[in-house]
């Protein structure tokens, strides 16, 4: 019968001796050994130990360091999070010294007291188990910066990658597409996805505001400033302050506060209404529109060099009817939403549902799938979801005339199969493999075939 001892250690020493007895002075401790850099990498790669004790000097320099200085670097930068104890000569100090510089936990001369090992190496599992346990605490309050997105389509998914690289750069993100495709969720997205988390995420509708309050709402005013400024009030850029600000809508920002607006972003300093001091304003600038800013700087509607600072990186969001099995997928997701909401828990979608709705064209994109199953929700009779229930104008005779290819009719048919059967089986393969009576490995090369992941 074997019985576990503890965490994982290892121990990095080319002495036979010597590594006999740190193994035995640490016997609580599960370990492993090494005894050259090559060895010691290895096992790191596949124990992922909590701690490690090593010798400066391995073979092939085994009376020099500079080889155990190429381990800890190595090491530190394929586990970071490893707590290693360095154990050198006597006279080994300034090495010592520089071990922990480079991030080494702890270090101890030789010969070394057995017990003063065994604390050290205690209180180093100890460290790595309480920043371990706060990373888990962290990420369990920190959602999945993406979390309010679902997505199947292949586009998307490289948008949301996109999202995803650019947000620790600081980078000005511009956002097109229609409306009600999610450009604030991916807004959102990239906020929690950046090293600005931690600070308020910030957002005004330029279209959605009359242009006489619209450069108070974003510079702020002093008091006195106009009428009825009766207190200093700060704008939306100084209120989102190390944070990120997102501009949607920005195509309808006029002209007057276009120039402002690109001096900001030039100089990163602003100017309340009836201020004279200059204040310097820290904010990642996101913006979004519907519009084609190229067209209106070509039409004079939008400054060309405001444009330039705006699309340092530009992401098109595809609208619903371009995403591959997104419409089912999303519809299903709505459903148990609102279901639940309105304690209709065990309502579904229905065949005839899904078949209208993977037909129709989304012309409001996901605003217009969450207003119309919200609505179906409310008004559906029955335990499902139907066709008549969504109200939804499909022209079903024109699709059908549309192509009479067989091989064309035959892939539509099989994609729409495929897209039903995962959007009914919440994208959980082997159930769409049995609501379509094939096997698993089957719907994989189907799926394949038509390009869908």
């Amino acid at each position: 019968m074997s019985s576990q001892k503890g965490p994982q250690l290892l121990i990095v020493e080319d002495d036979p001796a010597l590594q006999k007895q740190i193994k035995w002075s640490l016997d609580q401790f599960e370990s492993v050994t090494a005894s050259d850099r090559e060895s010691a990498l290895n096992q790191l790669r596949q124990h992922l130990p909590a701690v490690v004790t090593m010798d400066l000097g391995l073979p092939p320099d085994a009376d020099g360091v500079s080889e155990g200085f190429k381990l800890l670097e190595q090491m530190l930068a394929v586990l970071p999070e490893v707590k290693v104890i360095v154990l050198t000569g006597q006279n080994g100090q300034d090495n010592a010294l520089r071990a922990v510089a480079m991030g080494a936990y702890d270090f101890l001369a030789k010969p070394f007291e057995p017990e003063v090992l065994n604390l050290t190496v205690e209180r180093a599992f100890r460290l790595h188990e309480l920043q371990t346990e706060n990373r888990r605490l962290q990420a369990m309050r920190q959602p999945d910066s993406l979390a309010g997105l679902i997505t199947r389509d292949p586009e998307m998914l490289r948008v949301c990658r996109t999202i995803e690289k650019v947000a620790d750069t600081g980078a000005t993100v511009m956002l097109l597409g229609e409306s009600g495709t999610g450009k604030e969720v991916l807004a959102r997205g990239l906020h929690q996805s950046s090293n600005r988390r931690g600070e308020r995420f910030v957002a005004i509708n330029c279209a959605a505001i009359p242009e006489n309050l619209l450069e108070s709402e974003l510079f702020g005013f002093e008091k006195g400033a106009f009428t009825g400024a009766v207190k200093t009030t700060l704008g939306k850029i100084e209120t989102a302050h190390r944070g990120t600000l997102m501009l949607d809508e920005i195509g309808d920002l006029p002209m007057p506060l276009q120039a402002k607006l690109l001096r900001f972003l030039q100089e990163r300093v602003i100017e309340r209404l009836g201020g004279r001091q200059e204040i310097a304003v820290d904010v990642r600038i996101v913006c979004a529109t519907h519009q084609d800013l190229k067209q209106l700087t070509t039409e004079g509607r939008f400054r060309e060099d405001l444009y330039y600072r705006l699309a340092e990186i530009v992401v098109k969001i595809p609208p619903l009817r371009e995403r591959v099995g997104d419409a089912a997928l999303l519809a299903h997701a709505l459903t148990k939403r609102y279901a639940s909401e309105q304690k209709r828990g065990s309502l579904s979608l229905g065949d005839s549902a899904l078949r209208a709705i993977e037909a129709y064209r989304w012309p409001g994109n996901i605003r217009e799938l969450e207003n119309c199953l919200k609505r179906a929700t409310i008004m559906a009779d029955g335990s499902q979801i139907t066709a008549e229930d969504l109200s939804l104008a499909v022209a079903t005779d024109e699709a059908a005339e549309a192509s009479l290819d067989l091989r064309t009719v035959r892939e539509a048919a099989e994609r729409k199969a495929v897209i039903a059967a995962l959007a009914r089986a919440n994208s959980n393969v082997l159930k769409a493999a049995e609501l379509l009576g094939v096997s698993r490995p089957t719907l994989y090369d189907l799926m394949h075939r038509l390009g869908m992941k």
